[in-house]
């Protein structure tokens, strides 16, 4: 075995955020976090805006990464997202305040009668906000509280999708359970 790092690089429009050889990483993927060790296999992955932890040695790192797209190979993983931050330079009574303030418009458009394309797209975004200082908040080392809302205003969740299996009539799950 040649080398048993990893180099990681996260890259965002801005330019390149950061670039470190590392022993182990983890990243938040759409489906749920992902992990990375010398020599994995290929993979292209989503991201969700969340926090990438890596181990150098006995020192584990953390940084706070928005939406995008991960590539991870034998001995790298590179991470294109929209946002980087890392601890430095956080203050959480500002993004504490953002917080506050993005979840009172959230709130009004959840309010409106008439739903309209407009307001989807105006929800989404400030949801989106809302994750990314969540995100930094939970870097910093102090995560808001946990949100929730009724699905009926976000939607009732998907139906699950069964297959008929040989002796077994459709409408049951795995298990034999309608």
């Amino acid at each position: 075995m040649a080398d048993n790092k990893i180099d990681l690089e996260i890259v965002t429009p801005k330019g390149k955020a950061l670039s470190v050889s590392v022993d182990e990483v983890t990243a938040p993927s759409v489906n749920g976090e992902f992990g990375v060790l010398p020599g994995h296999l290929p993979l292209v992955a989503s991201i969700r805006t969340g926090l990438v932890t890596y181990r150098q040695g006995a020192e584990t790192k953390k940084c706070a990464v928005g939406p995008g797209f991960a590539e991870a190979g034998q001995n790298k993983l590179l991470i294109l997202a929209e946002d980087y931050a890392d601890r430095e330079g956080l203050d959480p009574v500002v993004i504490r305040k953002e917080f506050h303030e993005i979840d009172q418009k959230v709130e009004k458009v959840l309010a409106q009668l008439e739903p309209s394309p407009e307001l989807e797209n105006e929800r989404r975004h400030l949801v989106g906000r809302q994750n990314w200082l969540a995100a930094l908040l939970e870097l910093y080392g102090d995560p808001p509280a946990a949100t929730l809302r009724p699905f009926e205003e976000w939607g009732p969740p998907p139906e699950p999708i069964v297959e008929e299996e040989e002796g077994k009539p459709a409408g049951l799950d795995i298990y034999g359970a309608p």
